[in-house]
């Protein structure tokens, strides 16, 4: 009995040592760039330093500075992750929907075709569609930034398999008996039902379009529809100087919209945890 005691106190000790380690992982990187954001280039250049400088308004007035339309760029960058995540989730959960409530030919294909399209990389077709957005004349536009969001293989995936978990079909059964219509039914009783789920995806949908640089920075070329890692990415056009410690005010302040969103969706996971009895 002491025995089996204390090998629960070792594995207890282990997995509380395992999740500081990747707490601290997590966190030191975020800790180095917001103290970074407060030293001067030269400071950064010396080497690392874990307290925080005084030059934290002068790397603002630079950042502000040279033509870099901050306001501008969180303006754009907002636009675009909020159109894309709206999107990506809304169509993403009706596809969920189609596939985990009604049965019909050629529904396993049509999944087997989902996961088949996740495994490939987003770069492979990359050529193709900037080539194809220069026939039809949607360069330097957000619509190819925004619209192939609906296709969001990996939100499918994850909604439908949440959809499997907790949802009852009898729910649904009883809202048609009642005269529900399907959209109705989708609308008003489905998303509420997935809302975590949806949660979850809107934060990695959100981050990933705000954090994109590679796509705009191919599509876009008028400065004031630049996204703000686009607008971070110009403090290095200087060939003589590279302003590193304007460069991670900037990061860090395009982090905020990132923290203000992930708060604003995480109540929505945990308000939504407890739908899990419907199914039951």
């Amino acid at each position: 009995m002491k025995s089996s005691y204390i090998q629960l106190k070792i594995e207890r000790t282990l997995i509380y040592i395992v999740m500081i380690i990747l707490a601290l992982v997590a966190i030191i990187p975020v800790y180095m760039l917001l103290i970074n954001a407060t030293r001067s280039t030269e400071q950064i250049n010396l080497g690392v330093g874990w307290l925080p400088s005084r030059y934290t308004m002068s790397n603002w007035k630079i950042l502000t500075g040279r033509g870099f339309q901050i306001w501008q760029g969180f303006y754009n960058s907002t636009f675009i992750s909020v159109c894309t995540t709206v999107l990506n989730i809304y169509f993403s959960a009706m596809t969920a929907y189609g596939l985990f409530a009604y049965r019909f030919k050629g529904r396993n294909v049509i999944w087997g075709i989902i996961l088949i399209i996740m495994m490939l990389p987003g770069t492979l077709s990359f050529i193709g569609f900037y080539q194809f957005m220069a026939r039809i004349k949607l360069l330097d536009n957000y619509i190819p930034l925004i619209l192939p969001a609906i296709a969001g293989a990996g939100t499918v995936l994850f909604i439908r398999q949440y959809m499997s978990s907790v949802l009852s079909m009898e729910l649904v059964d009883a809202a048609r008996i009642d005269g529900a219509g399907e959209f109705h039914i989708f609308n008003a009783i489905i998303l509420p039902v997935a809302s975590p789920a949806l949660a979850a995806q809107s934060i990695f949908t959100f981050i990933g379009s705000w954090n994109n640089f590679f796509t705009p920075f191919i599509l876009i070329s008028n400065m004031k529809k630049y996204t703000l890692p686009m607008l971070v990415q110009t403090l290095r056009g200087d060939i003589y100087r590279t302003e590193f410690g304007s460069i991670y005010l900037g990061i860090a302040i395009s982090l905020i919209p990132i923290l203000i969103f992930y708060s604003f969706m995480s109540r929505f996971i945990i308000s939504g945890v407890t739908m899990g009895g419907l199914k039951e």
